[in-house]
């Protein structure tokens, strides 16, 4: 039986709990107790690379395609610990001046990062800045359903990881080209390097150009410059 190995690009089905608790899955009826209305999305990674926590990322080396594993994995190569620093008490005033009402348990985005109101004392709110999962041992139960062969799933699969989507218009052959607005050019040149260590492939960006450009180069082709009508009296 065919086994996964690092830097494999492989599909896997899981859910991972904590505390009895499901905090994520791709299986639906998993995905139903976490209280969420997200379908469950095809999960596909490149083992090794960092796309999972790094103990569930191990666990997938040297794992047979189709069975079924159990793995438990420790704080440290979960979510870490828990950082006192990363509670904060925060004046009251900003939420009001954002609108905001705060109560205990609410989540909310600040400063790029998810916080979770803890207590609300007089004119001083108490906020955790820690990921919910910090300090906490996780398991997860998976199964690899297979290893990943297609050029452009492991472009996509790559994009994804790297950038947090995934461009519409990709050819692969001998390197990876997208093809996209001007300003796509920018995140694809960020990634160049990296994507390229990964997929052993050159990422080229090419500008896709607007209709309108697009029916002034085919009415050029078509006569020229400056072509001119005869008429015929």
């Amino acid at each position: 039986m065919a086994t996964a190995k690092k830097n494999d690009f492989v599909e896997i089905k899981y859910t991972g709990t904590s505390q009895g608790n499901v905090f994520d899955s791709n299986i639906e009826e998993d995905l139903k107790k976490i209280n969420t209305r997200e379908k469950p999305r095809k999960t596909i990674v490149m083992i090794g690379q960092g796309m999972l926590v790094k103990g569930f990322d191990s666990a997938l080396e040297e794992k047979e395609m189709g069975k079924e594993y159990e793995v438990k994995v420790g704080v440290k190569d979960g979510f870490g610990e828990r950082k006192r620093e990363l509670v904060k008490t925060i004046p009251l005033k900003i939420f009001t001046e954002k609108k905001i009402t705060p109560y205990p348990g609410l989540v909310l985005a600040m400063d790029d990062a998810l916080a979770k109101v803890i207590t609300v004392s007089g004119a001083r709110v108490i906020t955790d800045f820690n990921n919910p999962l910090s300090g906490k041992e996780l398991n997860y139960k998976f199964t690899i359903t297979r290893k990943v062969e297609d050029e452009k799933e492991k472009a996509e699969t790559l994009f994804d990881f790297l950038v947090r989507f995934v461009p519409p218009e990709i050819e692969v052959n001998d390197k990876v080209i997208v093809r996209g607005v001007k300003e796509m050019g920018f995140f694809m040149n960020a990634i160049k390097d990296r994507f390229k260590e990964l997929m052993g492939k050159e990422l080229v960006f090419e500008e896709r150009k607007d209709k309108e450009d697009k029916k002034n180069e085919k009415e050029e082709h078509v006569h020229g410059p400056d072509c001119k009508h005869e008429h015929k009296d």
